[in-house]
């Protein structure tokens, strides 16, 4: 039975704080990565030998600090983005699990699960986007400005807020909903087939178990996200580069740098290293998530059979 009084202010808190933590901390530790993916994606006439041809050319090129350019926006972006994002998720999930009752709640966790993440997506999103903006700014002209106040406060002066911070507003919806979409059903699914196959339930594992399990879920499921949110990804970093898709409306840039490139190289280019980081990342939030809300003392929700202990 589910228990309103145990998902309260004080759990969302713990939950938003731990979001916020994870994607932080994992998106400012895969920035080495996304900065080469980035370039790939802007670039892909000169760095067209993979991955790790990347890192030895902007290495050779730009000195080893340039791998690092955007930390700045990208943790502090990355943090708002995760207290919106996981906040919001155990929100949207819980009160439609306490609204529907166990029974229906369990039959329809995938569609809970979607709703939950596509609603906390878009709210966490309008808050990530002029960071995001900035940083893409940032690694595809390092020149450009020095640090992320810099960045942002020239973006404002020279573009305004609209052109300058929201240029990528659609693009990074189209990415980042279906892929945290993606991310928390399959994550969820991928967890209950783990679990089913060792016999066990969340309550009966230890904290290391529960662990390996939020790991190897989230492999899979950053995978899957990562496929499926790669074009949008590719869009987004066009759009937020100087003079890509012409001087027309936001709508009208988009079309004409998908009309360029075409869907196959938005979908190929830097795919391999976007895979790479967000199966990481993706795993690595999981395992954070879940041990930040035991250190909180939060017992973290667990769709069950009607019946069984959560």
């Amino acid at each position: 039975m589910v228990n309103a009084d145990d998902f309260n202010l004080t759990y969302y808190t713990k939950a938003a704080l731990a979001g916020g933590i994870c994607c932080g901390i994992t998106h400012g530790a895969v920035c080495p990565i996304d900065v080469v993916k980035t370039r790939i994606q802007l670039e892909p006439t000169k760095y067209n030998k993979g991955m790790l041809a990347g890192f030895r050319t902007v290495v050779a090129e730009e000195g080893a600090m340039a791998l690092s350019t955007g930390l700045g926006a990208t943790v502090v972006g990355y943090f708002i983005q995760g207290w919106f994002k996981f906040g919001g998720v155990e929100y949207f999930k819980t009160k439609a699990a306490i609204a529907m009752g166990d029974e229906a709640a369990y039959n329809n966790r995938t569609a809970i699960y979607l709703g939950a993440a596509g609603c906390a997506e878009c709210i966490a999103d309008i808050f990530l986007c002029p960071l995001e903006a900035a940083r893409i700014r940032g690694v595809s002209d390092p020149t450009y400005a020095s640090g992320l106040a810099g960045t942002a406060a020239r973006l404002l002066k020279e573009e305004g807020v609209v052109r300058g911070f929201y240029s990528g507003f659609g693009p990074i919806l189209f990415k980042q909903v279906p892929y945290t979409m993606a991310k928390f059903a399959v994550q969820g699914f991928a967890a209950e087939k783990i679990y089913a196959s060792m016999g066990k339930k969340p309550a009966e594992m230890s904290a290391s178990g529960n662990l390996g399990v939020a790991l190897s879920s989230g492999v899979v499921a950053g995978v899957v996200a990562a496929i499926i949110s790669h074009p949008a990804d590719t869009l987004l970093s066009k759009m937020n580069k100087a003079g890509e898709g012409g001087t027309g409306s936001i709508p009208s840039r988009m079309m004409n740098v998908v009309k360029k490139e075409g869907m196959w190289k938005l979908s190929t280019g830097g795919l391999g290293a976007r895979c790479v980081m967000i199966g990481t990342l993706t795993a690595l939030q999981f395992g954070i998530f879940d041990s930040v809300m035991l250190g909180l003392g939060a017992k973290k929700f667990h769709f069950t059979k009607p019946g069984e202990a959560h």
